[in-house]
């Protein structure tokens, strides 16, 4: 639900000050909750504002300044898996991050996960030895292929 918007808020409180409206009276007057005016009123006094507060936790990472030592490990290890990175990062740093925040930590850096297929040969998709281990001995790729269309 979104918030209400300032100049209400505004109107709520100075209701309620000014015209020394009951909380109540205020509450049904503008169709809130007895709880909101309280809410607003006590903001009102202490913080001297009526800005609606930033909604959720904050988000804590121990990787958000850690990028030299993300470059490090992905270049020392190139062919880690995300698990092996994140147990690597543990042993380097002492605290422990899981996969998807490392996922996201490598996407912001730019470092791509994926395999350059220079580097392997095998996981060429025209070689006969990816399309047997893709569709196993004894079926051509042209008979798998008509087979799911049909």
């Amino acid at each position: 639900m979104k918030s209400y918007s300032v100049d209400l808020r505004e109107k709520i409180v100075a209701a309620h000050l000014q015209k020394n409206i009951s909380i109540r009276k205020v509450a049904n007057i503008f169709s809130v909750s007895k709880s909101l005016v309280q809410k607003l009123v006590k903001q009102q006094k202490l913080e001297g504002n009526l800005q609606p507060k930033p909604r959720g936790k904050p988000q804590f990472s121990h990787l958000t300044n850690a990028d030299t030592e993300l470059r490090e490990l992905v270049e020392s290890h190139p062919d880690a898996t995300l698990i092996e990175l994140c147990e690597l990062f543990a042993d380097k740093t002492g605290n422990w991050v899981g996969q998807s925040a490392m996922c996201r930590a490598l996407q912001k850096l730019g470092l791509n996960r994926k395999k350059n297929e220079a580097e392997y040969p095998s996981r060429n998709r025209e070689s006969p030895e990816f399309k047997i281990r893709l569709l196993g001995k004894g079926q051509t790729y042209r008979a798998r292929k008509l087979s799911i269309f049909r």
